[in-house]
Parts: structure tokens; sequence; C-alpha cells
């Protein structure tokens, strides 16, 4: 779409599937970022030979789970974008552990929801300097992802109403973050919606991923969201 247009994007959790499958995608796009910040909790040679053949593209390390680490990562962007803000956050990095209602435990939660909750809202409030300030000098008019926009990555195994293939995995650790990571995103789309930064969580669908498998290949369209 033509009205695609985005800036500068961050995409957390992008050594390897959904986050470096999006991280090529926008690299391919005809009008590719200005910047394109891939951010890894330990960055390999995956993104490294990407950034040598694409000047747009930096690699960063940030670990969502590590205050200190989402500082730093912030700095710098700053130092890229010189003073033109953030558009795009995709809060991509997640985990997941297979257990049941029998085993599951303090330990395993904890872990669960310190990177697929706790994590998104604490990067989302580092950087929402950054997307203020990309809203602000937007000249697009109501809500956008080209404009300043915070997706954070969902799943369908979230939904209280659906609860999928409970039969299959019951996973409650990682539905439960899911869960509370929609009800973030609501409360960020509240708050946020007054300074034009456009909050939504997706649900990628099945993907080739350590945790997806391989069950079904989904492309994740953003461009629905301008």
């Amino acid at each position: 779409m033509a009205e695609f247009n985005v800036g500068s994007v961050l995409v957390t959790g992008s050594n390897r599937g959904i986050g470096l499958g999006l991280v090529k995608q926008f690299l391919e796009l005809p009008n590719p970022p200005e910047w394109i910040f891939a951010t890894t909790r330990e960055p390999d040679g995956s993104q490294s030979k990407l950034a040598l053949k694409h000047p747009n593209l930096v690699v960063l390390q940030l670990d969502v789970t590590d205050p200190n680490s989402i500082k730093a990562a912030v700095q710098r962007v700053e130092e890229h974008v010189q003073g033109h803000g953030l558009n795009l956050l995709i809060n991509n990095a997640g985990i997941l552990r297979v257990t049941t209602m029998e085993n599951e435990n303090v330990e395993t939660m904890e872990t669960i929801y310190l990177t697929n909750t706790v994590g998104p809202l604490l990067v989302s409030q580092e950087f929402l300097l950054l997307l203020k300030k990309a809203a602000q000098q937007s000249t697009q008019t109501g809500l956008s992802c080209s404009k300043a926009a915070i997706v954070n990555m969902s799943s369908i195994a979230g939904s209280i109403e659906v609860v999928p293939v409970w039969e299959f995995e019951q996973i409650p650790s990682y539905r439960c973050s899911k869960a509370a990571l929609n009800m973030i995103t609501r409360c960020q789309s509240l708050e946020y919606k007054d300074y034009g930064i456009l909050c939504t969580s997706i649900h990628p669908g099945w993907v080739k991923t350590r945790i997806g498998t391989e069950k079904v290949e989904v492309i994740t369209h953003l461009q629905s969201l301008g």
C-alpha cells in the first residue's frame, strides 16, 4: 500500500523466527524504512550478515527483561534517528515452555510473564518519548504504523473465549502471559491515543518458529494498519 511508509522501525527478538522474518520483509519493501533496528538478547551472525548488505539495518543488543539493556538500546536508536523519533515499535520477543495445569509452577509463570508481558511494557515505556516525537513530527492524520505505533505480538492462545487447541497443548503460563499482554495493549491504546500513537496486538498465526514449529505458514501484513 502506498500509505505504508515507515521512516524507522524497531523489532525485538529479531535473531530468528517472526522477528527475523519481519526485518527481512521491511528490507525488501519498495520503500524500506530509513532505519531498521533489529534487536536481540544475544546478537549473532544472522542479523550481522544482513547488516553488511543493508546500511539502513542496525543490530542492537536488547534484553527485554533488563531495564538497563533497554535504556542502552534507546540511546543507540536516538543516535541514529537524530531527533526524528521512532515510527514503529514491534514487541516481538517472546518465549514458551510446554507445561500443563498439573506441572505449571511459580518459576515458569514468572519467567514467561517477565518476557512476554512485562518486557513489552518496559520497552514501550522507554521508547515512548521517541514514539511521541515521531507522532508530533508526522503530517498524517489519525493513527497508523507510518505515523507512530506500538505493535505487540500476541497470540490467539491468549483468547479467554476461544482457548484454542487445549487438547493439543495446555501451556497455561504462555496463554496467561498473552492474555495479560492483550490487556496491556488495551491500556496503552487508551493512554497513548491522544499522543497520536496507534497501539494494537496481532496474532501472527502458526509460523515456522521454535514456538510454532511447522504447522502452517502465515504472512503478517502490517500494511493493513497503514
